[in-house]
């Protein structure tokens, strides 16, 4: 390590006494997760990098690679450029601001520490929400020059969204303004203001400057007139609140059903609230059944008791149903379970949300899909104000109510008396297709329609149904551009099917909007909601045992992996009709590409919206090789397996 003059941590002397019990004192200090954040060029880079050089945290390499590329590409002139040890992609350095979400770790002799450095550019707004969802504490920078700006605001409102309490305020470069306390106190106020708009009512504010040193890890005696503490004596003794866990009711989302052989059985996962030890009743969500903790298994042995936070495998004295994306909680007080639910989203895709689209949505060990519907509001977060709103962009703030395909266990995210429950009330929206995370929300509470419906026991299933008409059900799903000649053959093939004594049903895109569907249009949000609806009829007549078949362009392939997704594992049969652009426009019977390129048809498949093709369909049909007659004997032989 280097030798910084003047060291702030003075080696504990306990080292020289019982080396063994430094070290365990060592191992079980408190971890306290902090981020900085605020606008771009607030310092926040440069502050880590003044944290991580007092605390001795930099090799005598790392130290001098510093001084090089200070010299190279630093903005403090010959003097070191701390955020050079936090900066580390090549583009930061080049444009001097933060892209992406850099962790560091460093201790001191009191306490250990995990730094997020998140960026202050509006652009990546998303990953400070990523650095967020994990800390204790936000270290809110404001440039002494500058005030309170929007990012300050907007970066304020998401730690206090994501539940963090404890806020520092670091008015940060009072070199730059002479270190005037009026200055200051200015700033405070107009952040005391603010905040309580957004129900922060407690902040620390300190005076510093990252670069020079004042008040970040020594009191400054260019600021005699504050007498409150150091950043990192904040740091070192801030309350974090790991108690609070503790003080839950047991809750272990399943992650993993342990089976090594056939004489063991366990569920392993992360307790996340509460304690347990056998002999403990609990409850498995959402099933419902009850049993008893066996045992409690770790690589180290056995455990009398478990507590939030440790990893363990749980036995039960019953062979109940439980697997991974199951909660085993305590059997007097488990989590909720519903499918509808009304969540704040914050969105973080370039892609805006498609209200009705079907998203991958995880909480906790569980995967479920799930749609969105248009927001609520929009948040404005300069004025607190709510907006109407059709959808969310990037970085957008909303409230919105979302739909999984089954119930989950879930617990709002913030309790009415302010207890937070991250682990089953926070969740993130990937996308089916590209598996990129576009958004994270935070559950509020459960639509109360959504525990007043359920499902009706039928007498008569769906397999009899079929057994009765001497066929399996199947969705033929007929996609493709417009004037492909989707309809055509679809026409033929339901022909067919019905020569051979075939119970179908055919689904056209343009007759169900004649009736269904006529009350939407041709945005991309109205066909999302289109073939929603249509997947939803088509699943039911599958249950009644109908081989249905639809021609719809569908555009999406979302979709119309949502639709296969509301099937029976191998009934849903994609045939994509691929017909060139140039082919469709040809024939173009409707009069409709000439329109569209005319600009007196908007939104048109194939022109001025795009149409995703079929990755790997069942079956692929291409009209330029095979007449309609043959396209419709191939299909039918595929659906009646000859």
């Amino acid at each position: 390590m280097n030798d910084v003059q003047n060291p702030i941590y003075k080696t504990d002397a306990l080292i020289a006494e019982d080396i063994d019990k430094y070290l365990d004192a060592h191992q079980h200090k408190t971890m306290l997760r902090f981020i900085t954040c605020g606008s771009v060029d607030d310092g926040k880079s440069t502050l880590i990098g003044r944290l991580l050089y007092d605390s001795k945290m930099i090799f005598e390499d790392q130290l001098e690679a510093l001084q090089a590329d200070s010299k190279r590409v630093g903005t403090q002139g010959q003097e070191i450029d701390f955020a050079l040890l936090v900066d580390g992609l090549a583009a930061e350095r080049e444009q001097g601001i933060t892209i992406d979400v850099a962790y560091r770790f460093f201790t001191t002799e009191k306490r250990k520490f995990i730094v997020a450095d998140t960026p202050g550019h509006e652009q990546y707004t998303r990953n400070m929400v990523t650095g967020a969802s994990t800390a204790d504490l936000a270290v809110i920078l404001i440039d002494a020059r500058k005030g309170v700006l929007v990012q300050t605001r907007r970066h304020s409102y998401l730690a206090q969204l994501v539940g963090i309490r404890n806020i520092v305020l670091a008015v940060n470069k009072m070199d730059l303004v002479d270190y005037d306390q009026s200055a200051y106190l200015d700033i405070v106020q107009d952040y005391r203001e603010f905040a309580a708009q957004i129900g922060i009512t407690d902040f620390t504010a300190i005076p510093i400057s990252g670069f020079k040193g004042d008040n970040v890890t020594d009191r400054s005696a260019n600021t005699p007139w504050y007498d409150g503490p150091t950043l990192m004596e904040h740091l070192e003794s801030v309350e974090v609140s790991a108690d609070a866990d503790l003080a839950k009711p047991f809750r272990m989302p399943v992650q993993w059903v342990n089976r090594p052989n056939l004489d063991f059985r366990g569920f392993s996962g992360l307790i996340s609230g509460g304690t347990v030890k056998p002999g403990d009743a609990v409850r498995i969500v959402p099933s419902g059944k009850t049993s008893t903790v066996k045992s409690i298994v770790t690589f180290d042995g056995d455990l009398t008791e478990a507590q939030a936070g440790q990893s363990v495998t749980i036995t039960l004295d019953d062979e109940v149903d439980c697997s991974r994306g199951s909660v085993i909680a305590a059997a007097d007080s488990p989590p909720q379970v519903a499918d509808q639910f009304e969540a704040t989203v914050v969105w973080m895709a370039d892609e805006a949300l498609l209200p009705g689209r079907s998203y991958w949505l995880k909480l906790a060990t569980q995967t479920v899909s799930a749609s969105l519907q248009a927001p609520k509001y929009a948040v404005d977060v300069n004025t607190m104000e709510h907006l109407a709103a059709k959808t969310l962009d990037l970085n957008a703030i909303g409230v919105a109510e979302l739909v999984t395909d089954k119930p989950i266990a879930f617990l709002p995210y913030k309790d009415e008396d302010g207890t937070l429950n991250k682990t089953l009330g926070g969740f993130i929206l990937i996308d089916k297709i590209t598996n990129q995370t576009v958004g994270a929300g935070m559950l509020h509470f459960a639509l109360r329609r959504s525990q007043n419906v359920h499902w009706q026991a039928l007498d008569i299933t769906r397999e009899a149904r079929a057994g009765m008409k001497n066929q399996e059900p199947k969705v033929l799903w007929f996609t493709g551009l417009s004037g492909s000649g989707k309809s055509t053959i679809a026409n033929l093939v339901e022909k067919r099917l019905h020569r051979m004594n075939r119970h179908s049903f055919l689904l056209d895109g343009d007759n169900v909007r004649h009736g269904l569907n006529k009350d939407l249009g041709f945005t991309d949000t109205d066909r999302i909601e289109n073939i929603r609806r249509v997947g939803e009829v088509a699943r039911l007549m599958t249950d009644a045992g109908l081989i249905v078949v639809t021609a719809f362009i569908s555009p999406f392939r979302a979709e119309r992996e949502m639709v296969r997704q509301m099937c029976a594992e191998g009934e849903f049969v994609e045939v994509f009709i691929d017909t060139p652009l140039s082919v469709a426009e040809e024939r173009d019977v409707k009069g409709l590409y000439k329109k569209a390129r005319a600009g007196d048809l908007k939104n048109f498949t194939g022109i001025d919206s795009p149409y995703e093709v079929p990755e790997a369909p069942e079956l692929r049909i291409d009209t330029t090789k095979m007449t309609a007659e043959e396209a419709a004997d191939r299909i039918v032989e595929y659906v009646l397996g000859w």
